[in-house]
């Protein structure tokens, strides 16, 4: 009998529990990252944040070329400085994106080519050139080509005129750069027929791609990519061309972005057969498509995509329950003999699930095991996501025939959860401390003056995804309301999470009110559209019993799809096992003690580096204590400062990942804890009134600034500029975290690309160079985010400029400064 953990979750229902095996005695070989992809995934230098992207781990993206027109920004060029810095792997040029219309203008390809001289030259001549993949043709089978017609005849004539064409474009780029890899023939969807071709051809004239590229886009992808994958591994093997690297450079629609329950679907198969993959591009550039929230934070999303860069050593055969089908429970996992873990991915199905884990190699992990369970929810695409919650830890025997059996009990569809395994030690994990929580969603409630609509579906994939598929809209009479029958289990605080949707082009309200009572205002940042989901959390206090939670119109238009109820227990907190965490060096694990966290200890010595990925749900200031056996050095926004074992710090985190390295000359680390709220008390405050404008730089009034004014026609010009005098209390590094709007776009007449740009400013503080920070679009000049930067400042007093001698830099409503050692 397997060795069986408590069941993690809500009670058992009555159905059997699907089946997940997991048999860590069959490699697949080593895990290679390569389906965390994105499409136009960075917009422009910073955007996403270091922070956000370098724990990913991105091994490919694509971008456009250089100046080309397809869209204001993702040049891959410009973004590559902060691709490369953050240990991504390699670039693919989308070329044809040179051009401005969808689908491109066809000019013939005596037009094209003197583009493609420029790209190949421009890319050629980059000091990391070995690191780009140029993509020549993009969907040629739908665009310019027309080879997925029917007629054969003029298949064939279409096709003649495409193997021509590549020729000469391959010949092209190979003559400027030799060492060029292409990339091709990228087709919108996967065809026998015109890869046969293609590859006989290719091979023929010497022009076969060095990576084989096409699309997965349709719910179908779920089922049939691993028919495609062995058809085209076949057509190879009969053609005698060795196995080509492959990059499925899109996949996934609308309904599956941002949602780990769906993503994890799709990433399971292509790791699983050790293709690199990049997720569509469907809505707006540099969030990652649709797992970077704002610049920096995560979404539940990101946090799945950082699960799956967590993964070491080997991929391991997973038998999901049913193979190669649309929107069931699918998983992948790993096995790392060096660090002694094991990790399973599992998601995309609800109700209850046994994961049976086998050949549980006693060599590795001894006669007992720690399993850690945790879950990464759906938080909609701006929607802010916390650490992911632990369900479970539990300490149980490897059954004598090497299995180890987790229970998992009422499973949400659009989730995600992790399964860590690590050798258990003598003492007993810290139980998992999971608050009562609900979720109702708005098409279930009563609703006044309102409509429900379908969302995200199989059938229509390119829906956007919405809680049960659906969602309430048309709140936009007098009389509109939605009203929220909840049942809480005792008096207390409650944190009230309402996922919403907000295109009305300004911060938009609605009245809560529990039981009739009075109405509170909620106030509802804007989003890319209706259905682009985001989250807001509110707190109510409630009597134990049913309550009706009303919300009803404001001042402008909301949809609303689900709302959750969870008790608030204490402040918020979060512990970071460090043997989960990114490591350089040689730090050994420690799994003599399951004490704490469960996962055992990282033992750092000189040399040796941690990495956590600390998440904070506002900028300000939050407790940080390092349970380790000796003290460390901890190393966030280039401040270090020393930290004695369980001694709590006072440190600033900006809102969303906060990147902490640890050092130590030798230590044992269990985790690294963080809680609080972020208390902004120490902190220095500066509103746009305050500022001393030149070059026509001018406050401007504003009922959503937070002083009644903000600083406009900043930049443009050299002389314009906007300077802050501050007061640092002592000397050292701060955060500045500036408030700031801005909407700037370029229509480029795409139905489906929201093409938003950024701006940028430079920022003097002192006599120092100026430093240009990139601030993303906030989807209305109404809407105030917030960006941090580092700066050093001196005791007294300090000059912090903004400029911008080319552009116009963002509104500025207001200046925060924290000494990042609080």
């Amino acid at each position: 009998m397997a060795g069986t953990l408590p069941a993690a979750g809500p009670a058992a229902a009555a159905a059997d529990p699907q089946r997940l095996t997991v048999d860590l005695g069959a490699s697949e070989g080593p895990v290679m990252l390569g389906a965390n992809g994105a499409l136009y995934g960075l917009s422009d230098d910073g955007v996403p944040s270091d922070a956000a992207l370098e724990p990913l781990k991105i091994t490919s993206i694509s971008q456009k070329p250089e100046g080309g027109a397809q869209h204001p920004n993702g040049d891959a060029l410009t973004v590559s400085k902060s691709f490369f810095r953050n240990g991504g792997g390699e670039i693919n040029v989308m070329m044809q994106d040179i051009y401005a219309k969808w689908p491109y203008e066809d000019l013939g390809i005596d037009d094209y080519l003197p583009k493609v001289d420029k790209i190949v030259k421009e890319v050629s001549a980059d000091p990391n050139s070995e690191r780009f993949v140029y993509i020549p043709f993009n969907e040629p089978d739908q665009i310019w080509y027309n080879l997925g017609t029917s007629d054969q005849a003029q298949y064939e004539a279409n096709r003649d005129r495409f193997f021509k064409d590549w020729k000469t474009v391959y010949q092209r780029i190979r003559a400027i750069d030799p060492d060029a890899r292409i990339a091709g023939p990228n087709e919108a969807g996967y065809h026998t027929r015109l890869l046969t071709d293609f590859l006989t051809f290719a091979k023929r004239e010497n022009v076969l791609p060095q990576v084989m590229t096409w699309h997965e886009l349709s719910s179908g992808s779920l089922r049939d990519f691993q028919g495609n994958y062995d058809n085209y591994r076949s057509i190879e093997r009969r053609l005698g061309i060795a196995p080509l690297k492959i990059n499925i450079d899109e996949y996934a629609n609308r309904r599956d972005l941002s949602v780990p329950g769906q993503l994890v679907q799709w990433v399971s198969m292509f790791e699983r057969n050790k293709v690199y993959a990049n997720q569509a591009y469907w809505d707006a550039a540099g969030n990652m498509d649709g797992n970077v929230v704002r610049s920096n934070i995560p979404n539940g999303g990101w946090w799945l995509f950082r699960w799956y860069a967590g993964m070491t050593g080997d991929t391991v055969k997973v038998t999901p329950p049913q193979a190669n089908t649309i929107d069931t429970l699918q998983g992948l996992a790993s096995l790392d003999p060096s660090r002694r873990q094991a990790q399973v991915l599992l998601g995309g199905s609800a109700g209850d699930s046994d994961v049976v884990v086998q050949n549980v190699p006693r060599s590795v992990f001894g006669r007992t095991v720690t399993a850690t369970v945790a879950e990464a929810a759906w938080s909609g695409y701006e929607g802010q996501h916390a650490t992911p919650r632990v369900l479970a830890r539990t300490k149980v025997k490897v059954a004598a025939d090497g299995t180890v059996t987790v229970p998992l009990r009422g499973l949400h569809k659009m989730s995600a959860y992790r399964i860590v395994l690590t050798p258990g030690g003598t003492g007993t994990p810290t139980a998992a401390s999971v608050p009562w929580s609900a979720s109702y969603e708005a098409e279930n409630a009563a609703i006044t003056g309102g409509q429900v609509y379908t969302q995200g579906t199989v059938s229509n994939a390119n829906g956007y995804a919405a809680s049960g598929t659906k969602d309430v809209g048309s709140l936009n009479q007098a009389s509109s309301k939605v009203d929220f029958t909840v049942t809480v289990p005792e008096d207390g605080t409650y944190d009230l999470a309402i996922l919403y949707g907000n295109q009305s082009g300004a911060p938009s309200t609605q009245k809560l009110s529990v039981d009739g009572g009075d109405p509170v205002t909620v106030t509802y940042p804007s989003t890319e559209n209706w259905t682009y989901r985001a989250k807001k959390d509110v707190t109510l206090d409630l009597p134990a019993g049913t309550h009706t939670l009303t919300l009803a119109k404001g001042d402008a238009e909301v949809t609303l799809d689900r709302v959750d109820l969870t008790t608030r227990t204490a402040k918020p907190s979060a512990s970071y096992e460090a043997t989960l965490a990114d490591i350089s060096g040689r730090p050994s694990y420690d799994y003599s003690s399951s004490a704490g966290v469960g996962t055992g200890a990282l033992v750092l010595r000189k040399g040796d580096k941690a990495v956590f990925d600390v998440y904070a749900p506002r900028d300000g200031y939050f407790t940080v204590l390092p349970r380790a056996s000796a003290p460390v050095r901890l190393t966030l926004h280039g401040e270090t400062v020393s930290a004695a074992p369980d001694r709590p710090l006072r440190l600033y985190l900006v809102a969303g990942n906060n990147r902490v390295a640890m050092t130590a000359q030798n230590a044992a680390v269990r985790s690294l804890d963080v809680s609080g709220d972020g208390s902004t008390s120490g902190t220095l405050s500066y509103e746009g009134a305050s500022a001393t404008l030149a070059g026509g730089a001018k406050l401007v009034d504003s009922a959503h600034a937070s002083a009644g004014s903000f600083i406009g026609m900043l930049g443009n010009s050299a002389a314009s500029t906007a300077e802050f005098t501050v007061d640092a209390p002592r000397s050292g590094r701060y955060l500045l975290v500036v408030h700031y709007a801005h909407n700037d776009r370029r229509d480029n007449g795409h139905a489906y690309n929201t093409d938003i740009m950024s701006r940028t400013a430079d920022i003097t503080v002192g006599s120092a160079a100026p430093r240009k920070v990139t601030f993303k679009n906030t989807w209305s000049v109404d809407d105030y985010w917030t960006l941090g930067v580092p700066v050093d400042l001196k005791k007294g007093s300090n000059s912090v400029t903004f400029g911008n001698a080319s552009a116009w830099a963002p509104n500025i409503d207001r200046i925060e400064l924290g000494r990042i050692i609080g």
